[in-house]
């Protein structure tokens, strides 16, 4: 019988006929020779403010800003210039409001029911792969811009700033134990701590749509390289859903703007692309899961607002919603703990 430690929401008979599927599903791209992520030591932010504009993901018509700037505040904020009324939102779990209905997507909203942004995941995640401890990000809407090419032109604003360090340590944390979540539709999550303690975050993601994109699945830790490599896939979306928002969709508020086009989201039909997929490993796409593991996966593990988390990650069908409840049920069940780089040091020497 296989272990999946403490199973926070769901059945262990659906995590076993899902975990059966996953495991027989082969590995199209495994990077795990690759070294992780160097382990930080002083918290930093950047060293001067950044614009970057695209236009609007759900008003595809308007022109969408985001100004990231240094900030003294320890995380992630976001600061809706629209509403100087408001505070900021920290980027945290306890801000997550939901998750989408049609467009699936992370909103965060903190105080008035008009300080909230929508489709965070594809900014807040480049805190996982940046060294970037501490950042303020100034919005002009609840809109933020959708790029042609995944996350990139934020990946390039931020790579030509320089950093400004503190003394405040970085710190990081795990989970006490091993821990699952699945649906009854074979959805799941597994949290497991490092092995050996191994200072680094290691993911383990796969797909399986009925369409063209099809079973995909890859192994990585977490580094620079491969966080950089995912960031260029693009959020991905069925011919239908995308005709279904561009006719009968337009009779309704969230979605009669969305500004996806068949440059910046790839669209798959039932066994074909609709227009040309991207990061193809030995002759196959994998722009799909990659975007799964970088931009969405990553996404809700920068939810844990405390600092940087290690351990391994097991993902299966999984999608904005159960990301965000695993990462609250972690909360719920006083499951974090902080691990010392020292030791871990010490144990890798």
């Amino acid at each position: 019988m296989s272990d999946f430690g403490t199973i926070l929401s769901g059945e262990r008979e659906w995590l076993e006929q899902a975990f059966t599927a996953f495991s027989a599903m082969p590995v199209d791209e495994r990077c795990m020779t690759d070294e992780p992520a160097p382990v930080a030591s002083g918290q930093q932010t950047i060293s001067e403010p950044v614009t970057v504009q695209g236009p609007g993901t759900f008003f595809g018509k308007e022109t969408r800003t985001l100004t990231f700037e240094p900030t003294d505040r320890e995380g992630w904020w976001f600061d809706r210039v629209d509403h100087p009324e408001c505070l900021p939102v920290k980027v945290s779990i306890h801000n997550v409001w939901t998750t989408g209905q049609v467009v699936s997507n992370i909103v965060l909203r903190s105080g008035p029911p008009q300080n909230y942004i929508r489709l965070v995941e594809h900014i807040i995640a480049l805190r996982m792969g940046f060294d970037i401890d501490n950042l303020m990000i100034k919005i002009d809407s609840g809109d933020p811009p959708l790029f042609n090419v995944g996350s990139m032109p934020i990946v390039e604003a931020l790579e030509g700033v320089g950093r400004r360090s503190y003394d405040h340590p970085v710190k990081y944390y795990t989970v006490r134990e091993k821990v699952s979540t699945v649906t009854e539709e074979g959805k799941f999550l597994i949290f497991e701590p490092p092995e050996d303690g191994r200072m680094a975050l290691d993911i383990d993601c796969a797909i399986d749509f009925p369409s063209a994109i099809g079973k995909q699945r890859i192994q990585f830790p977490l580094n620079y390289k491969n966080f950089r490599h995912g960031a260029h896939a693009r959020t991905n979306s069925t011919a239908a859903k995308k005709l279904y928002c561009q006719t009968i969709g337009k009779l309704f508020a969230d979605v009669r703007n969305l500004g996806y086009t068949n440059e910046n989201v790839l669209i798959a039909g039932k066994n074909k692309y609709v227009n040309e997929a991207q990061l193809v490993h030995d002759g196959k796409s994998l722009e799909a899961v990659w975007h799964r593991a970088v931009l969405d996966l990553l996404a809700a593990i920068a939810l844990i607002e405390e600092g940087r988390f290690v351990g391994k990650i097991t993902s299966y069908k999984a999608g904005h919603h159960l990301d965000c409840e695993a990462v609250k049920q972690i909360y719920q069940h006083g499951l974090l703990t902080e691990v010392q780089p020292q030791a871990v040091g010490m144990a890798m020497a």
